[in-house]
């Protein structure tokens, strides 16, 4: 899998950007946590070294990166490895489902909502947070996506685009939330999360199973 690749061999790059982009992340942090559910038992798919799992509470994850999955567990995540187009938990078990920007990392990503559909409760939430392909960071990582150690192989989408999976893949009462909007490349403070979509280069969606 090219995808997995870079995080089993990069590790410390990985973990290196999220202090170095600090206010980035908190935001992105920020984004996330407006939408997820107070409580339940939830899964994040993709939970790479947990860096969004811990702080965010949720338990439980899933990677296909062995590298990243030990990180995860020194964060007190209990994660396993597989992929999200075949997730080994049985129908019906989690109330949430938590991806942060795993969708572009996806073999399948049709495939994997639908996967998600069947993990979740009936009226079970999926939370899915992604860079928006039309937004100024969407356009410049697809352009420059030759020279990136990460998202070489990555296929970025647009909020209507993932909009549409969901749909497609049963799930519907979508909620938005936005960040990093405007110039952050010289960011020195949180971004608080705004409703809606257009403006942010990081977009959460919440959809109803």
């Amino acid at each position: 899998m090219p995808k997995v690749t870079p995080f089993n061999l990069r590790t410390t790059e990985y973990e290196d950007w999220f202090d170095k982009n600090r206010f980035i992340y908190e935001s992105e942090l920020q984004a996330v946590r407006a939408l997820l559910p107070e409580d339940g038992l939830g899964l994040e798919i993709g939970v790479g070294s947990g860096r969004f799992a811990a702080p965010l509470g949720v338990q439980f994850g899933i990677d296909p990166s062995k590298k990243m999955l030990a990180l995860a567990a020194q964060r007190g995540i209990q994660a396993v490895f597989g992929v999200a187009e075949w997730l080994p938990f049985r129908d019906s078990k989690y109330e949430f489902a938590l991806m942060v920007t795993t969708l572009c990392f996806l073999d399948d990503a049709s495939r994997a909502l639908h996967e998600a559909h069947r993990i979740l409760k009936p009226s079970g939430r999926l939370i899915i947070a992604f860079i928006d392909a039309d937004s100024s960071m969407g356009k410049r990582y697809a352009q420059d996506k030759r020279n990136s150690t990460f998202y070489r192989h990555a296929e970025f989408y647009t909020v209507n685009q993932v909009v549409s999976l969901l749909a497609g893949a049963g799930f519907g009462d979508f909620t938005f939330r936005q960040t990093l909007i405007g110039n952050i490349e010289n960011l020195d403070t949180v971004q608080p999360a705004e409703k809606g979509f257009g403006q942010g280069s990081f977009v959460v969606v919440k959809g109803k199973r």
